[in-house]
């Protein structure tokens, strides 16, 4: 393939080059090789079973919740709370099995993956994987990450691109206060008033049948289980708050990881080095591995990918030592702290990007 290779791509189109940083690269494949031999690569399928069952258990208790105690507020409330868990949950679940994490073949878990985003959660799997996988190659990559398209449009991220939009005089929003209009229209926003909207229009104009035939199932399954218990106007209540809630849960969840740490164009860097300085972890605990679905270690997930989750802490320590070998920054910091840095993240950029819209 040698004689093939002509030359870089253009500078706004770079590529990986593994010979840059040779030795971090060269490390990493023989950590990886040595992740394998350890068996860390395979699945516990008892964990991701039990993961499901406690998943399928909480969506019952939320129904029974409301047929054994009525629906008045309290039921109503302690209803949306145990379904805003199940969407949550097995939003991290179809996670697992769109990134072949648990099954040794590929069939299973895409079967798997649309039961649970499909039928459990009413989302298309082809949308997923088209975002999900853009964001793996490329993360916090300006115009390679679609997780971090809300840059320029409705916040400015990354001391780098916020200076430069800064000296370009552009202002789509008032950035500066970007820390504080994050909690109007980032967290309890973007999932009932946008991805709940896009996905029906993602799979109709790309004629996903499957993908919508599995979201029908979803909507038809939770409209036959609560309208007769609540009314048409009472479920879409139900829907809508059960929205906003995981909107909020998924949010901070997600940026937590990616949102303090560097955002930039893409700079040609080798692989490893794009991983780590895109991502950041949240210390182990029962609760944030739970309430996180184990994204709490990200910069383990972003290096092995189709890792199973419950192997992800005993891989860290090897990780932890390729970091400090080559004096790579490895950031953990505990729940409440990474939520809190979202927010001092934007808040800087904000004020990075005023400094140079007024004086540069």
């Amino acid at each position: 393939m040698n004689s093939l290779l002509i030359g870089e791509l253009s500078p706004e189109q770079p590529s990986f080059e593994p010979t840059k940083n040779k030795e971090l690269t060269e490390e990493f494949r023989e950590l990886r090789a040595t992740v394998e031999q350890m068996g860390l690569m395979k699945a516990n399928h008892v964990f991701f079973l039990l993961y499901l069952l406690h998943i399928l258990l909480l969506d019952v208790a939320a129904w029974l919740t409301l047929l054994v105690f009525g629906t008045s507020f309290m039921p109503f409330l302690l209803c949306a709370v145990l379904l805003s868990a199940v969407q949550a949950q097995a939003g991290w679940l179809q996670h697992d099995f769109g990134h072949l994490s648990v099954f040794s073949t590929s069939t299973w878990n895409h079967l798997l993956h649309h039961f649970v985003i499909g039928h459990l959660k009413g989302a298309p799997a082809s949308w997923w994987n088209h975002m999900h996988f853009q964001h793996h190659a490329k993360p916090n990559c300006f115009r390679k990450d679609p997780d971090i398209n809300m840059h320029p449009f409705f916040f400015a991220l990354g001391k780098i691109l916020s200076v430069e939009l800064g000296k370009q005089k552009k202002k789509y929003m008032p950035y500066n206060h970007q820390h504080k209009y994050f909690f109007l229209i980032g967290p309890p926003a973007l999932l009932p008033l946008y991805f709940q909207w896009y996905i029906f229009y993602f799979v109709i104009q790309r004629k996903k049948w499957v993908d919508l035939a599995w979201m029908i199932t979803f909507y038809v399954r939770i409209s036959l289980t609560y309208v007769p218990l609540l009314g048409v106007k009472g479920f879409l209540g139900l829907f809508f708050v059960v929205r906003f809630l995981e909107s909020n849960w998924f949010v901070w969840v997600t940026q937590m990881n990616h949102i303090p740490m560097h955002i930039d164009h893409d700079r040609n860097r080798d692989w490893v080095s794009t991983q780590l300085q895109a991502t950041c972890n949240v210390h182990k605990s029962a609760f944030n591995d739970w309430f996180s679905g184990h994204l709490n270690f990200q910069i383990e997930h972003h290096l092995f990918p189709t890792m199973p989750r419950h192997n992800y802490h005993k891989v860290a320590p090897l990780v932890q030592s390729l970091c400090a070998k080559h004096g790579i920054e490895y950031q953990s910091k505990p729940l409440l702290s990474a939520f809190a840095d979202i927010v001092h993240s934007l808040k800087e950029s904000g004020q990075l990007w005023l400094d140079a819209y007024l004086h540069q």
